[in-house]
């Protein structure tokens, strides 16, 4: 029999193994398990706040790998280029992409415009502490003209949302739940992805095809810009009488940019911007933009040609 002295002894010995053994399977753990384990997805990228995003912007967004974009097409324009309508998968796709960065995150984009919308959203976002890094076209002869805006923030992502909120409200951007997914085209897109070399997704009446490069892009803190914030060659097809029309921008460094563009004149794809989208970028990149309405198969051989003048993942 164990005295009163030795049972309480035996007791709290006990008291404390359960609590270690309590604590070290806590530990263990997955960081972005929620009490009870219950996932939570606004953890998951290094604690990026996706839920705080989503109730100010007034939508949801995409993630991927560390990046969470938001897409805001200009639905509210109807805009033509040569005549062909545009839908908005096609060329007027505002979006907003957070990533976490330390203590910090980080906010990068690109905003479709109407001319005289450039200014105010363009104050807005200086005076909010958001950076303009680029303004300028991407097609020829659309009706009517529009620009596009890159920027870069650092901040609290709630606060950084809100400032981009603000900035877009001084646009007609059509903000909150989208109204409705468009009606996915008819058109069979085996033979394209094959010539390409790429599979695509169609988003409403669009195949969009993504490629990133092989390098880590940086920007000068070292912060990387993954593919899915803007690094990454686009290439868009849209379903027309002729054909199809294509539309993006190759990501290029400056040894790059000739090859393709001779790659992509053989194929009878016109060029219509060269420009810049970061400001401190490394390697330095060069955006150009591409347009043409024809034969579908035929595009897409001139577009994997020129994609094969670059480092791209292919």
């Amino acid at each position: 029999m164990l005295n009163k002295a030795q049972a309480n002894r035996k007791y709290v010995a006990g008291f404390i193994v359960i609590v270690m053994v309590t604590i070290g399977a806590a530990a263990t753990l997955p960081w972005h398990t929620a009490a009870g384990g219950v996932f939570d997805e606004t953890r998951l990228v290094q604690q990026l706040n996706t839920k705080a995003i989503d109730q100010v912007i007034g939508r949801s967004g995409e993630l991927k790998g560390d990046v969470y974009k938001i897409g805001l097409p200009r639905t509210d324009l109807k805009v033509t280029v040569d005549g062909e309508a545009m839908k908005p998968g096609l060329a007027l796709g505002s979006w907003i992409a957070f990533e976490r960065t330390g203590d910090h995150a980080m906010v990068m984009g690109d905003l479709v415009l109407l001319e005289n919308e450039i200014t105010p959203v363009l104050s807005k976002l200086e005076n909010s502490g958001i950076e303009i890094s680029a303004i300028h076209n991407h097609v020829l002869n659309e009706q009517p003209r529009i620009m596009y805006m890159h920027y870069m923030g650092h901040g609290d992502e709630a606060k950084l949302a809100h400032a981009m909120k603000e900035a877009l409200s001084l646009s007609g951007t059509p903000m909150g739940p989208p109204a409705g997914s468009p009606a996915p085209s008819t058109f069979d897109w085996t033979k394209v992805q094959e010539a390409l070399g790429i599979k695509g997704n169609e988003r409403g009446g669009v195949l969009q095809v993504g490629v990133p490069r092989k390098e880590k892009i940086t920007t000068a803190d070292g912060t990387e810009v993954p593919a899915f914030m803007g690094t990454a060659t686009a290439i868009n097809f849209q379903p027309t009488s002729k054909g199809v029309a294509i539309t993006g921008d190759f990501v290029m460094i400056g040894s790059e940019v000739n090859p393709v563009i001779r790659e992509s004149r053989k194929a009878g794809i016109q060029i219509t911007a060269l420009h810049s989208h970061m400001l401190d970028e490394s390697p330095r990149l060069f955006f150009m933009h591409f347009w043409a309405n024809d034969q579908a198969v035929k595009l897409a051989r001139g577009l994997r040609a020129a994609l094969e003048k670059t480092n791209s993942s292919l």
